[in-house]
């Protein structure tokens, strides 16, 4: 086995059962390593706490020139690190190479989002000056999820090493080797021993990161798992939580005139990913009658029609799910949804090519008096036909979520009517809701976080605030009834 672990700048083997990461499309071995103990997870909080105050003292533009550095290292993989996402997870191979220029992208991005959101203001005063300053929080517990096993824990992992803080990172179960990767060309690029650890693992190795010695927990997962995080550190005001989490997002298609662009928009918010991203449609709420029949049977013709392969195959719009469970999930899904009253327009079915790979489906739930509101994590579109505007938004609303939201519409004035009145962090007009800028804030109301956006916002969990009042020589104090 290989060293599955990354501690106090040296590679060793975790003491763990052994973990192996599979291609879900071929069921080949990608990678495999011990797990960390929760003594290996000791060390690793151990060496960040021994790291911090050195890195934290750190000059910024010191810690800037590490991180481009690590942009070019990341431009030296361009060749073989998107082959090993798609190869461990099964999204297509155009899909993980944008997910390396997103990474890339979030280095500059935290560069000016620190400088424009948590950065260093002295004023003059007629005692000397006030100053603003940002301070790291310290060590960052830091856990990725496996849908964008690089872009996402690199966009935890960038802003907080940039802030100075130190890490113990543990990447989802199902992408270890991404998450090594990530780690390995951090250290290429000079960090300091420390400053950046990596533990592997399971459910253990997390319970074990939650219990050690941290300042703060970054996270981006399922609600489930979110809840239980912010659950486990109530009363602990001192450690700070970052939780993305998922959502049952809504997608209102009224008003449009063109029904083939409309359904473009709506299969591709449900069906990017293989449905596996947190900010995909899960609701298409459409208009009662001709409008909306017709705008759902052309999504369906979508979903029959997407090519679906493996990774590296060509012209494949839509790879395999993470793995066979979560194929099962979907289809187990679809049941619960039609044992409520769901009618299936288009059924999800497990396809021959491999277990994890699954067909897009869609399922109409107008007639359903108790919705189910939950998120799947796969190709899996639920239509709702309403009579009026004000039940599609009360439809797209009624949810514990407001991670994304959409709406499909020739009308700016309905445009702006759901602008007010939509609950959703990430709100698209005429585009697919899958689609999220990391030069804008990511999260959202609701069980979908804990209100600490990230993207353009991670600077702003990732430091705290210090205000000084600062006089250089100490001065006689005078007040009302105060001795002289």
């Amino acid at each position: 086995m290989m060293s599955s672990l990354f501690i106090d700048g040296q590679w060793m083997e975790g003491r763990g059962d052994v973990l192996v990461s599979t291609d879900p499309s071929s069921g080949t071995i990608v990678w495999e390593g011990g797990a960390a103990t929760s003594a290996d997870v000791e060390l690793a909080y151990a060496a960040a706490r021994r790291a911090f105050s050195s890195w934290a003292m750190t000059p910024v533009e010191e810690r800037i020139a590490i991180l481009r550095r690590y942009v070019e290292i990341l431009t030296e993989l361009e060749g073989t690190l998107p082959e090993l996402i798609s190869r461990e997870v099964g999204k297509v191979l155009w899909e993980t190479r944008t997910e390396i220029g997103a990474m890339k992208g979030k280095v500059e991005l935290s560069i000016n989002a620190y400088a424009e959101r948590t950065g260093h203001k002295v004023t003059e005063t007629a005692f000397g000056q006030s100053e603003l300053v940002h301070r790291p929080h310290g060590v960052m517990a830091v856990m990725g999820p496996f849908n964008f096993p690089g872009h996402l824990p690199n966009g935890h992992i960038v802003p907080a090493l940039l802030a100075g803080n130190t890490i113990v990172f543990k990447p989802s179960e199902l992408a270890p080797a991404t998450g090594e990767a990530l780690v390995r060309a951090m250290e290429r690029a000079g960090l300091p021993a420390g400053v950046l650890n990596l533990v592997q693992g399971g459910r253990d190795t997390g319970a074990a990161l939650l219990d050690g010695d941290l300042d703060g927990v970054l996270f981006t997962g399922s609600a489930t798992t979110g809840t239980f995080i912010h659950q486990k550190f109530g009363g602990r005001p001192e450690v700070m939580l970052a939780l993305e989490m998922g959502g049952n997002n809504p997608l209102i298609a009224w008003d449009f005139s063109d029904v083939e662009a409309a359904a473009d928009i709506a299969a591709q918010s449900a069906y990017l990913t293989s449905g596996q991203r947190c900010t995909c449609a899960r609701r298409l709420i459409v208009p009662e009658g001709k409008v909306g029949d017709d705008l759902v049977d052309a999504v369906i013709a979508r979903a029959s029609g997407i090519k679906i392969g493996a990774w590296d195959e060509a012209d494949v719009f839509m790879g395999s799910v993470v793995n066979a469970q979560s194929a099962r999930n979907a289809v187990a899904f679809q049941e619960k949804l039609e044992q409520a009253g769901g009618k299936p327009l288009k059924k999800l079915e497990i396809l021959d090519k491999s277990d994890a790979f699954v067909s897009a489906g869609v399922i109409d739930m107008t007639d359903v008096s108790s919705p189910i509101d939950e998120e799947l994590f796969g190709p899996f579109l639920q239509v709702y036909r309403v009579p009026d505007f004000d039940t599609a938004i009360a439809s797209a609303n009624w949810t514990k979520f407001g991670l994304a939201g959409g709406l499909i519409s020739d009308s700016e004035a309905l445009w702006k009517k759901a602008h007010i009145e939509m609950k959703a962090g990430i709100l698209n007009f005429n585009r697919p809701t899958a689609g999220a800028s990391s030069a804008l804030p990511f999260g959202g109301p609701g069980v979908s976080g804990n209100h600490r956006p990230s993207a353009w916002y991670a600077a702003d969990y990732c430091a705290w605030p210090q205000a000084s009042q600062i006089s250089f020589t100490p001065e006689r104090m005078g007040a009302q009834g105060f001795p002289k």
